[in-house]
């Protein structure tokens, strides 16, 4: 191994922490999911919001108080290790693995499209924004968390600042009769209004497979998550309440909406701010998720359960520069897919989902398990388990995409076995 330790090294504390939670959460999904959900069931989408809203806290601390108790890169797969032993732990940490080559280029390719939308440039110019912004997630997370965690601080700040002032600039266009009727579609859409909000809550299992680099462990899972949740639930809400008052989601396009919000108040400058806001919360995303992927893929080789040259990591930084460099194959991969127009945005949105929601099964289960000891641990682990288990079906026709990743585990573990 061409390492000069073999070891990841601490360097996330408190600020860093809650920054990489935020980005995690916050990532595409607020740009996009308020207007599509809105799209779905009309203003009554603001239920689903309210009632994901409030299953934000329990889903973020379960996963907070297992990385505080067992801070490993291998994140919720160690917890499942842990709880279920090493194979269900390795498929559960595949399915995160084999999710974010998807969901990573999907946030790009969002952020990318509010700038492009933003100056009316065509979607040639979205595919390049995206790999740029991928590359540049990429090379933060070979130089470090540390640095990451810095740039994420400020990056966080500017998308608040940003996505309140949208809320400011949307109340004079907010009007009661935009939330009539309230249900046009009835109660089945709600239910899967909520099913395509999960995509906005996922990201509290991502950095839990940066705990091996918290300074302390505790305080950054459990303090860092709670700030974390309370800041994204409010940030979500207000976003939702502005596309359905203003009912920007006809307007400007359900997967643009914030670009319309902004440019009603400042212009053709708004557009622009609406633009840069979506390049900086959707790298930001970029950066947590492969940060956790790689250390995902990272914790598997050195457990065995994916190939071993995964498990190198650089010599000048102690990252873990392979698994980087297989994201980076496979971010290439997607990103040209799309760009031949052979599946669409929309396709490649619902893909990872069920993965990820099985990846948060898997560790609320684990917390069920694991959190003995802790009445507050087990009530939320369940409440969060249910609450998933529920929005699970919804995920329809992409649950197929679980099986071809347990298929994929499969064939590398009998080739493991074979060279043994």
């Amino acid at each position: 191994m061409n390492t000069s330790s073999s070891q990841l090294k601490k360097t996330i504390g408190m600020p860093q922490a809650v920054a990489l939670y935020i980005s995690a959460v916050l990532g595409s999904g607020v740009l996009i999911v308020p207007g599509l959900a809105a799209e779905l069931a009309g203003p009554a989408s603001l239920l689903a919001w309210g009632g994901m809203v409030l299953l934000i806290l329990p889903l973020a601390l379960s996963m907070g108080l297992l990385s505080a108790r067992y801070p490993d890169a291998g994140g919720v797969s160690h917890f499942v290790t842990l709880a279920f032993g090493q194979r269900a732990g390795a498929v559960v940490g595949w399915f995160f693995l084999m999710s974010v080559p998807i969901g990573a280029p999907v946030a790009a390719l969002t952020g990318a499209g509010y700038m492009t939308a933003a100056l009316g440039l065509g979607e040639g110019y979205r595919t390049a924004i995206a790999a740029l912004m991928l590359a540049a997630g990429l090379i933060i997370n070979i130089v470090g968390m540390q640095v990451a965690g810095k740039v994420q601080i400020g990056v966080v700040l500017a998308i608040i600042i940003v996505l309140v002032m949208a809320f400011v600039f949307a109340i004079p266009n907010m009007e009661s009769i935009h939330f009539t009727p309230f249900m046009p579609s009835g109660w089945v859409s709600v239910g899967q209004a909520g099913a395509i909000l999960f995509w906005c809550f996922i990201g509290w299992e991502a950095v839990s497979h940066l705990s091996e680099e918290f300074t302390d462990p505790r305080k950054a899972a459990i303090k860092g998550v709670t700030i974390a949740a309370i800041i994204v639930g409010v940030i979500y809400f207000l976003t939702a309440l502005a596309t359905v008052g203003t009912q920007s989601y006809l307007h400007g396009g359900a997967d643009v909406s914030l670009v319309w919000i902004i440019s009603q108040a400042l212009g053709s400058w708004g557009g622009l701010l609406a633009g840069l806001t979506g390049i900086f919360i959707c790298t930001a995303t970029v950066i947590a998720y492969a940060g956790a992927a790689s250390r995902v893929a990272y914790a598997l080789a050195r457990q065995g359960s994916a190939p071993q040259w995964m498990s190198r990591l650089s010599r000048r930084y102690h990252t873990p520069i392979a698994a980087i460099g297989f994201l980076a194959i496979c971010f290439t991969l997607v990103l040209c897919i799309y760009g031949s127009g052979l599946v669409s945005l929309t396709t490649l949105i619902q893909l990872p989902n069920a993965t990820f929601i099985l990846t948060y099964l898997g560790g609320c289960a684990a917390g069920i398990r694991l959190l003995k000891g802790s009445r507050t641990g087990i009530t939320i682990s369940w409440i969060s388990f249910v609450a998933t288990a529920i929005v699970f079906p919804f995920a329809g026709w992409a649950v197929l995409y679980p099986v071809v990743i347990v298929v994929i585990y499969g064939l590398v573990s009998r080739k493991r076995q074979d060279k043994i």
